[in-house]
């Protein structure tokens, strides 16, 4: 287990009751990565009303499947053969029993100020606000280990309208359950587990943006992202895949901004593949991968799922 330090804030003593809510965690194939993030939930100074565990691995897991805590927490554990982040993320959501809905993944560690900081940030927020926060690197686990995704901005923000990036970060974000009913469940062409192996959650936080919801940053509600993977150049050409399909999906004719958001995104990556390519050729090799990952997953979303589409309406 990676040591890890409390970064997350020190909430008064007097806070008040937290409102129920569900935690929702997808896994595959990883269980002790699971059985990690699970007991550091449980260990929290509040935990959720219901944890609900989504496991699409080959077998359930041994211990897992029938968990029980002294806590307050009804832990209900679904083991399925389905495949895929954005189908198990669903799923979880369909199971759930509350109305305030908060996501992670199995490879996090929580702090035990965690949780509680994520609910009382969305109960305090309006309606048609989405709660993300921050995601900071553990130690390298592994030779070469690397935290894919992280951020360790400690400023809060509020993101609205086109911002031209992507600012959700699903493996510590929370929601009411309304904000599904309004802008769809996640699209389950896109993410780990399908030929666009990511980009689900920047499909999600654009269709958030352009509904006219805001995704407010909360630094305080800080989990930790462990290092464990040194899969650097597999996971930078899966990631630029499933990215491409994220832009291909959203590409418009009278509507640019996405196509313009593509090419800028090329051009970055691009440009710093060349920068690095002497002082730093293993990233150097990364951006490039990401940005031929980005190409080829936009020309593969249109050959299959616009092409498709193009065939079904001529049968009409």
């Amino acid at each position: 287990m990676p040591r890890i330090d409390e970064a997350a804030g020190t909430p008064s003593p007097t806070q008040p009751p937290l409102p129920p809510a569900s935690l929702i965690i997808a896994s595959r194939n990883r269980p002790d990565l699971l059985e990690a993030a699970v007991a550091s939930i449980l260990a929290g100074d509040d935990v959720p009303a219901e944890l609900i565990i989504v496991d699409q691995s080959d077998a359930p897991h041994p211990r897992l499947s029938c968990l029980r805590t002294g806590r307050p927490c009804d832990i209900r554990y679904f083991w399925t053969r389905s495949v895929g982040l954005s189908r198990a993320n669903n799923r979880g959501v369909a199971a759930a029993r509350h109305d305030l809905l908060v996501f992670t993944h199995d490879d996090v560690l929580a702090p035990p100020r965690w949780f509680g900081a994520i609910v009382r940030a969305l109960a305090a927020a309006g309606s048609r606000d989405v709660i993300t926060g921050r995601v900071l690197p553990t130690e390298a686990e592994t030779p070469g280990g690397l935290v894919p995704t992280f951020v360790v901005d400690d400023v809060a923000k509020v993101y609205e309208g086109r911002i031209g990036n992507d600012v959700l970060f699903p493996l510590n974000m929370a929601m009411r359950r309304s904000v599904i009913r309004d802008v769809g469940p996640f699209d389950e062409r896109l993410g780990p587990g399908t030929r666009f192996p990511a980009g689900e959650d920047n499909d999600f936080g654009l269709r958030l943006l352009e509904a006219g919801y805001r995704i407010a940053y909360v630094p305080e509600a800080a989990l930790f992202h462990r290092a464990w993977r040194s899969d650097h150049l597999r996971l930078r050409w899966l990631y630029g895949r499933g990215q491409g399909g994220f832009f291909a999906k959203h590409l418009g004719l009278r509507d640019r901004y996405m196509t313009n958001r593509m090419l800028r995104a090329l051009a970055h990556y691009l440009r710093r593949a060349l920068s690095r390519s002497r002082r730093a050729p293993r990233l150097a090799a990364g951006d490039a991968l990401y940005a031929a990952g980005i190409a080829f997953g936009a020309l593969e979303w249109l050959l299959t799922h616009r092409m498709l589409r193009l065939r079904s309406a001529d049968r009409f």
